[in-house]
């Protein structure tokens, strides 16, 4: 008999940790959609660096030469910085009543059993389906009737209201997926279920938070059409609605104009910019739950 001699097998080839680059025409496509919605931001803000004369003559030109007085007057502007100011102070609050009111709201959907509560959640969900726009007249007849007109209160608590169904959305998967064994584990240790909401809760749906926080400020700073029917009074106005105002004030002036929409959206691109990751992040852990 012949002993059989098993042969050292062939090493595997090792995988490379680097994705592949994938297909070159959807580079090509994707280059074209970024260059697509980048092209009017740009062209906004280097049209601010022209004068009237150089955009009529041609407007698809860069300037020539640069015109730097546009910026600068809209930046010494007192009615510019009142804007700034008011949509700071709406996009402010109602982020922090966003996050409070939704955070609760979720805790009670996602950690307590009750009858109603799928009827509940329901509910919220069904306010997704009821943008703004439709509720505008019905809310500027309660806005009136409680006195609220040409005040910042009367944007604010609206948008806390239609904001609240997409936090709940997205707060709930986060509170749901906490386990069971480290509430049981913190009331062992004598934490009441308040306290269990602040150490705990509150730190571990920390990435649903800040989404839920960032996507309240921006829709809040972007927000045109619940200021156009609650504020009359300019000293009242937000940024969105400043820049209407001011493009019928200057109208003949579209240098001016396009400098003013430059300096007005350029916070909210800054903002989201910044925080996009954390928004990927956060409604990645929520559909994760």
């Amino acid at each position: 008999m012949t002993a059989s001699i098993a042969l050292p097998r062939p090493p595997r080839p090792r995988q490379s940790g680097k994705l592949p680059w994938g297909s070159p025409a959807i580079y090509f496509v994707g280059i074209v959609v970024i260059s697509l919605m980048l092209a009017p931001i740009a062209y906004i803000i280097i049209g601010g660096f022209r004068t009237n004369s150089q955009i009529t003559t041609d407007p698809s030109a860069l300037p020539s030469p640069w015109v730097f007085t546009n910026y600068a007057d809209v930046l010494v502007s007192s009615t510019f910085w009142g804007e700034v100011l008011n949509s700071t102070v709406a996009a402010v609050v109602t982020t922090v009543g966003v996050v409070a009111l939704g955070l609760m709201a979720s805790y009670v959907l996602a950690r307590y059993r009750f009858k109603a509560r799928g009827l509940l959640y329901a509910m919220f969900a069904a306010g997704l389906m009821f943008p703004m726009t439709v509720a505008i007249t019905p809310l500027y007849l309660v806005v009136r009737n409680l006195g609220l007109m040409n005040s910042l209160g009367g944007i604010i608590l609206p948008q806390i209201a239609f904001a609240l169904p997409t936090t709940i959305i997205i707060l709930v998967p986060f509170l749901r997926a906490i386990p069971d064994e480290i509430e049981e584990a913190a009331s062992i240790d004598g934490a009441s279920r308040l306290g269990f909401f602040w150490r705990m809760v509150v730190p571990l749906a920390l990435p649903g938070v800040i989404t839920v926080g960032i996507l309240a400020f921006i829709s809040s700073w972007n927000s045109y059409i619940l200021p156009l029917f609650i504020l009359n009074n300019e000293a009242a106005f937000t940024l969105p609605l400043g820049v209407q105002a001011f493009a019928s004030q200057y109208s003949v002036d579209t240098a001016k104009v396009l400098a003013f929409t430059s300096l007005s959206m350029i916070p909210a691109l800054v903002f989201f910019s910044i925080f996009e990751r954390r928004i990927v992040g956060g409604l990645t852990g929520a559909v994760k739950g």
